[in-house]
């Protein structure tokens, strides 16, 4: 199950980057908007899942329940930053800077006692980090000017690390769809209230059939199911494990890309630097398996 839903996981968020892409096009949706559209989407059809008595249980007390809204106010300000910083910096350089999500999920699972790090895992994800930008490395240059835009995807990857400690400490007794549910409805309000005060275009009235449909798979597929497996992920594997995904998301884009994208080619810059991010999640991944049969 675990295996099952890390693949899901590396699959499905390597390829909504293209659909985003897709969804806020010229001719379809507000970017802010599209995003709190996607969440809506998914929190109607887990409310309905709820609703006929599946995916229980779900926050039993009011903490848990407090639990799961501050980490959907995490996601949801993590969002609206990449969002936001996108418009200014290129995404390769945003994926090597999310690349440092690892090392802040150790110093975060450390800190709060939420489980120990090993030194093995945390060299993983240097070596991997270091993969990233080679992939990547024609795209990290980045003016004096679009330095705050830096800034506002490293408080992303903070906020990230944060709700994911959050949950991986306060809903190891809930059902990984309710989980999903109450933190995505969140989510969807906290982007909303941006997309007021931060969409130049309004939604259009007439839905535009490409764009549509990539708001489907991402709402669908890109949310209720991915979202659905990262938190049975969370019950099952260490935060470390789950945070080698951020490695593994920008290599299946950049495929992705290739085989839809005309003007992306894989040179042999991206086949070594992919070989190096695959090296240091090898060594991530293995080194927490072998702790855990070792107990």
């Amino acid at each position: 199950m675990a295996a099952l839903a890390y693949i899901i996981c590396a699959l499905v968020w390597g390829t909504t980057w293209f659909a985003i892409r897709v969804c806020i096009a010229p001719g379809g949706y507000p970017e802010f908007a599209a995003a709190a559209l996607r969440f809506s989407i998914a929190s109607v059809i887990l409310l309905a899942i709820w609703a006929l008595g599946f995916a229980r249980p779900g926050p039993r007390t009011r903490r848990q329940l407090a639990w799961m809204l501050a980490a959907g106010v995490a996601n949801g300000g993590s969002y609206a930053l990449i969002y936001s910083a996108e418009r200014h910096i290129p995404g390769g350089l945003t994926a090597v800077l999310f690349g440092t999500f690892p090392l802040v999920v150790a110093i975060l699972a450390f800190a709060t006692r939420t489980e120990r790090i090993h030194r093995a895992a945390v060299i993983g994800s240097l070596i991997s980090v270091a993969g990233i930008a080679i992939v990547f490395s024609d795209r990290l240059r980045v003016s004096a000017e679009q330095a705050w835009a830096v800034a506002m995807v490293l408080v992303a990857v903070v906020l990230s690390a944060i709700y994911s400690v959050i949950v991986k400490r306060e809903a190891k007794d809930q059902h990984p769809l309710a989980t999903t549910g109450a933190f995505l409805a969140t989510t969807a309000v906290v982007l909303w209230i941006v997309s007021a005060f931060a969409d130049a275009r309004a939604i259009p009235t007439t839905l535009p059939y490409e764009p549509t449909v990539a708001l489907l798979y991402l709402g669908v597929i890109g949310s209720v199911l991915v979202f659905g497996a990262y938190f049975t992920l969370m019950k099952r594997v260490s935060l470390m494990t789950i945070s080698t995904l951020v490695f593994l998301q920008p290599m299946i884009a950049l495929v992705v890309d290739a085989l839809w994208e005309h003007e992306v080619r894989l040179d042999l810059t991206a086949y070594l630097g992919g070989a190096v991010v695959l090296a240091g999640v090898a060594i991530n991944v293995f080194s927490t398996a072998k702790r855990q049969r070792a107990l």
